[in-house]
């Protein structure tokens, strides 16, 4: 497959799951699609309106939550400078240097922190460690739980206290 191919068809899961997993639910879809996305923009540079167009031709797109997949890909895209200086805190290295896929669910994961106040702060950063097992490298996802988690103490403080808190 020529990187052409593979930037236009997006990340594809990476390994095959020994559990039988049940139907995935729309919102979930809709971060998988809008990763798919973002993995095209930050590897190619097109405009956000090319890349959304890509991302509906997807088989199974009428399977997501479309408000949800609109809001993280356009928002991600719009915000993607502010949602970097926030990662930049807590990345160990320049944005530019992630994998793409990793840049991608941190930035999910980030702005779901920052603008869906509705979702958990635990619920978004496991739907984002969730991104990173299916599309990413073998450890990638105990990566993006670590920097979501300091972020998510940054963007959500009350929140996260709270929780634990309630732990102790």
């Amino acid at each position: 497959m020529s990187g052409g191919e593979e930037l236009a068809a997006g990340p594809r899961p990476a390994r095959a799951t020994t559990r039988r997993a049940g139907p995935k639910s729309a919102r979930r879809r809709s971060r998988e699609l809008a990763l798919q996305g973002l993995y095209e923009w930050l590897l190619g540079g097109a405009d956000a309106g090319v890349v959304d167009a890509h991302v509906r031709e997807q088989d199974g797109f009428e399977k997501c939550d479309v408000a949800h997949f609109d809001r993280l890909l356009h928002g991600v895209i719009r915000e993607a400078a502010a949602i970097d200086v926030i990662l930049a805190a807590h990345i160990d290295r320049k944005a530019e240097l992630l994998s793409p896929i990793e840049h991608a669910t941190l930035m999910i994961g980030t702005f779901e922190l920052m603008h869906c106040i509705e979702i958990p702060y635990k619920v978004a950063i496991n739907e984002a460690v969730e991104l990173a097992k299916s599309f990413g490298g073998t450890d990638g996802h105990k990566y993006v739980n670590g920097v979501l988690d300091k972020a998510a103490t940054e963007l959500r403080r009350d929140e996260v206290e709270a929780g634990r808190a309630g732990r102790a």
